[in-house]
């Protein structure tokens, strides 16, 4: 093992004695109202996760962050950091901007919220540019990770209009031994797909297009873990899946994956239409919504987004029937 690896698996010994979590989860944000956010829902949720998902996201893009003031997610972080201590789970802070500068100021902003004994570090993505190098990728990430802090790279092209070059990636895993993470939304895993040694980051696979049984590398893929969206719905099933794969059970996986794939496929085509919050907030609260209320859905007002505006019943109701069969077998997952 190489001085870098054995640096940086110190670093993730002392963050997870337990080792490191492979599922990790960016969680909705229930709101209250407009910009209000719901701190007994919000609890709630956390607590419903906790069981299945090890590490949080909070601010991501499915909880709302790009759309959130700096006091916004000051606010949401009081709530989230002491849930997620209260129930074991570690909560790596979304630095979502799109430039060095603000995230720098951001980082600034947060110091007494990165003390919090949950927190194990930040999330940045690379600057908004389609027509910066890697050159001046490289050079932007730099600022950020000479800061010290335990750092994951946040793959995210749908937002920054670029993507990380695999060599761009190992250059930073090389110089930089408190960069642990790498998330990769883009849906292409050329950097997983590349080969190269990124010296024991622990990769994370963020895309929501299905394969959840073949990604993983106990299944002889690519991915340490997931930091799905879905989680926020799937946690158990997606746990389950990683055990079944650990196991050797891998039918039982891919069936189960399958499954849950085309109530994705499904949900996300549903959402395509709406003008608006973002996909995947939108069907995260509509699945989280018909798991929490079952067959009262309908009596229940509709999630709340950011800006105050409701999902439409009318897609819950389109996807309520295909949660039943699974709704009626989850309880019986943890046994299989």
């Amino acid at each position: 093992m190489s001085t870098t690896a054995t640096a940086r698996r110190d670093w993730l010994r002392r963050l997870f004695p337990q080792g490191i979590p492979r599922l990790w989860c960016p969680p909705i944000t229930d709101f209250a109202a407009a910009r209000i956010p719901d701190a007994g829902q919000i609890v709630a949720h956390l607590r419903s996760l906790s069981p299945f998902v090890g590490g949080l996201l909070v601010p991501g893009s499915t909880g709302e962050g790009w759309n959130m003031s700096d006091s916004d997610i000051d606010a949401l972080l009081a709530i989230v950091l002491d849930a997620a201590q209260q129930h074991g789970t570690r909560v790596l802070i979304g630095i979502l901007k799109t430039d060095t500068d603000s995230v720098l100021s951001a980082v600034t902003a947060l110091r007494p919220r990165l003390a919090h004994p949950a927190v194990v570090g930040i999330t940045i993505c690379p600057p908004k540019g389609a027509d910066l190098t890697q050159a001046d990728l490289f050079s932007a990430l730099c600022r950020v990770l000479d800061l010290g802090i335990p750092t994951a790279l946040y793959q995210l092209p749908q937002v920054t209009h670029n993507e990380l070059d695999p060599e761009t990636v190992a250059r930073l895993a090389e110089q930089y031994t408190h960069f642990l993470w790498f998330k990769d939304t883009s849906g292409t895993d050329r950097v997983a797909r590349s080969g190269l040694d990124f010296g024991g980051v622990f990769l994370v696979r963020g895309a929501e297009v299905g394969g959840y049984a073949t990604w993983p590398k106990s299944a002889g893929g690519m991915y340490d873990g997931f930091l799905l969206s879905s989680a926020n719905a799937f946690a158990p099933e997606l746990q389950q899946i990683l055990t079944w794969l650990d196991r050797g059970e891998t039918e039982r996986a891919q069936a189960l994956s399958r499954q849950l794939e085309a109530i994705l496929a499904e949900a996300f085509a549903a959402v395509a239409s709406l003008t608006m919050g973002n996909p995947f907030t939108n069907v995260n609260k509509l699945l989280v919504h018909l798991l929490r209320h079952g067959e009262r859905f309908r009596e229940v007002p509709m999630p709340l987004l950011y800006d105050g505006s409701r999902l439409p019943l009318a897609l819950a109701e389109q996807l309520a029937p295909r949660l039943e069969a699974l709704a009626a077998q989850r309880q019986h997952l943890t046994a299989g």
